[in-house]
């Protein structure tokens, strides 16, 4: 075997765990192959020869190709505001499978892609990096252009806004959740007495967004017409999913792990008499997210 076919053969075994790095970084599976794919043609230009410890060097390529991929999608988000549709769900140019790609989303954990998209580029990366994927702070300094102790601070910093800090006891919090998790499961599969077992008689829903979908009034009241709005729009709940919202249980809309929307709640003797769908950018940009343990 030649010395390019040996070194493909090396690549391709490799490939698995870069796209699942790439994956974290980006939370796009489109972006995620092209950025291996990038380091691909590097490498099979250089002298791999030169070339110690392929993995590592590997993991270094794809790193700064996503850190750089992260930072020119935060100078378009600087540049323009007015994008409400994520790309992810608009389709990207039809090369993957939505499905596809939101089971993906689900298994490595939606409510995490969200919450990883709203953190800098910088401590995106050292935290997939060293969190998920155990690489040593060390190798990570380099890529993030920062000391190794300053690159321990952004993993750290990361951290705190994955996890969050629950503003609830853990027996409240796990209750919601129940109630939030059901509540879910019932939209999803279009329910309608599920939803009202779950629903106070006299909840409320408010839109706090520039732009309420259409045929939809900018407030909701009632059990029963709630309950039939969700489930004539069954299946455009399927990408909700739990999480911290502002320090307590709440709803994250997210196709393909890119946030649309959020939903506050307010749960009362095990009910929901309350929820405040808060849409668009600048308003996204305020709220607080982090991820449930557990999930």
């Amino acid at each position: 075997m030649d010395t390019h076919a040996t070194l493909a053969q090396q690549f391709e075994a490799e490939r698995p765990r870069l796209q699942a790095m790439a994956y974290r970084m980006l939370g796009s599976l489109a972006e995620a192959e092209d950025a291996v794919q990038e380091v691909w043609l590097h490498l099979s230009r250089c002298d791999a020869s030169t070339i110690l410890n392929l993995g590592g060097w590997l993991t270094t390529a794809v790193a700064r190709v996503c850190l750089n991929v992260l930072h020119a999608r935060k100078s378009r988000r600087e540049e323009s505001l007015e994008a409400s549709v994520p790309e992810a769900a608009a389709g990207e140019g039809g090369e993957i499978d939505p499905e596809k790609e939101m089971e993906l989303a689900d298994a490595v954990g939606l409510a995490l892609l969200v919450v990883l998209d709203m953190l800098a580029p910088a401590e995106r990366l050292a935290f997939v990096l060293h969190d998920i994927f155990a690489v040593p702070f060390d190798e990570i300094a380099p890529i993030v252009q920062r000391s190794e102790a300053a690159t321990r601070q952004l993993a750290s910093r990361a951290r705190r806004r994955v996890r969050g800090r629950a503003h609830r006891q853990e027996a409240e919090q796990a209750a919601s959740r129940e109630v939030v998790e059901a509540f879910l499961a019932a939209a999803r599969e279009g329910n309608f007495e599920a939803l009202l077992s779950v629903l106070d008689p006299e909840v409320v829903l408010r839109f706090d967004s520039p732009d309420v979908p259409a045929g939809i009034p900018g407030e909701i009241h009632g059990a029963a017409v709630l309950a039939q709005q969700l489930v004539e729009r069954a299946q455009m709940l399927q990408a909700c999913r739990a999480a911290l919202v502002n320090g307590s249980v709440g709803i994250v809309v997210a196709p393909q792990g890119r946030l649309l929307a959020v939903g506050e709640l307010l749960i009362r003797g095990g009910k929901i008499t309350a929820l405040k769908v808060i849409a668009g950018p600048a308003r996204l940009r305020q709220v607080d997210l982090a991820v449930l343990e557990g999930r």
